[in-house]
């Protein structure tokens, strides 16, 4: 049960006397630490959020189990600076305590204190008064021993790619086992869970895609899970880019690359500026963003220059295996561009009836009839019979 009392402030303004009323709140948790089963190696996080009016200090304190009664302060840095403690204040008080690399002897009753009270660091006063407390258990279990394969190099395509086959071997474990399954960039592989501590996967036919960090992860009854990895890696393949863009004076412009392999290559752009000459590109030039996520990279430029951008730019892709790129070229147009079609068309039409003025202005005379030339005789009918009785004649005779 959260309790409030009030306090009486005397406060003088410009010479006048003020009776104002202000309200605290003594401390309470809204998020404890909660109890955690770990193993050697591993890390774990606690977090401890409080409110209170004013905002209360957190501190972290440690006991080891088999002796609760003494709690020792934790302070940032300490245990060879595997401890980390990060506090935040604001409307409430946030804190995250961080130990990685666990031991044996991280295993212990950990305990988030937090407090308001003015008085809470006199050494007169009792802290079990003036500070309120909320803990969490940390057990450390030895770490399965796990055998695993070493690590793998895919070769470039030679046409006889020979299969890969990853293993694991349970060989110790303090808790009974349950069942192994295989992941492959953190994301569980289907059909590949078995009750055996000897486990394998095979890759038939490996290229660059299969590339990435394999794990075998081991269950247990009464223990987290354990697990080992094997890194398969490859030189990274260029297999998604735009071989050409078209965009207008003006535009944004967005020119991509997407790989394969592992590790996740280093990403770098550049562009042609001459006979096998090119310029890196950064994002300082103000015009040119690069973002670069795994295996996946992006250029991005604002306000195409018809005089200036257009061009080829090359993505390259590079790991400790090797290197690929490959090119985009980037077409500008003019804003006029829109009304090429209809300006052709145009230009057709003016052309068309030039040459038919002038072909129409360079016909012959001859090949008009003269108004004045008398027309040809017209055959009459009375010349016709004419013809008609000299043959009859002729067949008489």
């Amino acid at each position: 049960m959260r309790s409030y009392t009030g306090m009486l402030a005397l406060i003088l303004i410009h010479g006048n006397l003020m009776l104002t009323y202000v309200s605290s709140q003594n401390a309470g948790f809204v998020k404890s630490p909660m109890s955690e089963i770990k193993l050697t190696g591993d890390a774990f996080e606690l977090y401890c959020d409080v409110v209170g009016s004013p905002v209360p200090e957190i501190q972290w304190w440690y006991a080891d189990i088999n002796r609760a009664d003494s709690f020792k302060q934790l302070w940032d840095g300490a245990r060879k600076r595997r401890v980390s403690i990060n506090t935040a204040y604001g409307t409430n008080g946030v804190s995250v305590l961080a130990i990685s690399r666990l031991t044996l002897e991280d295993a212990g009753i950990y305990e988030c204190r937090a407090s308001n009270d003015p008085r809470r660091n006199d050494l007169r006063q009792n802290p079990a008064i003036s500070w309120i407390r909320t803990q969490a258990t940390i057990s450390v279990l030895q770490k399965p021993r796990i055998n695993a394969s070493d690590q793998e190099i895919l070769q470039p395509k030679s046409g006889q790619e020979l299969p890969i086959i990853l293993q694991c071997n349970l060989t110790n474990s303090h808790s009974i086992h349950q069942e192994s399954f295989w992941m492959k960039n953190g994301q569980e592989i289907a059909n590949t869970k078995t009750a055996h501590k000897h486990t394998m996967f095979k890759l038939s036919k490996p290229r660059a895609d299969d590339a990435g960090e394999y794990m075998c992860v081991y269950t247990f009854k009464s223990a987290p899970n354990a697990n080992a990895t094997i890194e398969v890696k490859a030189a990274p393949e260029i297999l998604g880019h735009k071989r050409s863009e078209n965009k207008k004076e003006g535009e944004n412009a967005t020119l991509h690359c997407k790989s394969v392999g592992y590790p996740h290559p280093v990403w770098t752009w550049r562009k042609k500026v001459g006979r096998g000459s090119y310029i890196d590109i950064d994002n300082s030039t103000g015009r040119f963003f690069i973002t670069n996520r795994n295996n996946f990279t992006e250029l991005s430029i604002i306000g195409l220059d018809i005089g200036t951008d257009p061009g080829e730019y090359v993505c390259n892709a590079s790991n400790i295996i090797s290197s690929r790129e490959s090119m985009t070229i980037l077409r500008v147009r003019s804003h006029l561009a829109p009304l090429w079609p209809f300006l052709g068309v145009l230009a057709e039409i003016i052309i068309l009836v030039v040459i038919i003025v002038v072909y129409e202005k360079r016909k012959r005379p001859d090949e008009v009839p003269d108004d004045d030339e008398p027309a040809a005789p017209i055959k009459t009918n009375s010349t016709n019979n004419h013809k008609e009785k000299n043959v009859r004649q002729r067949n008489t005779n």
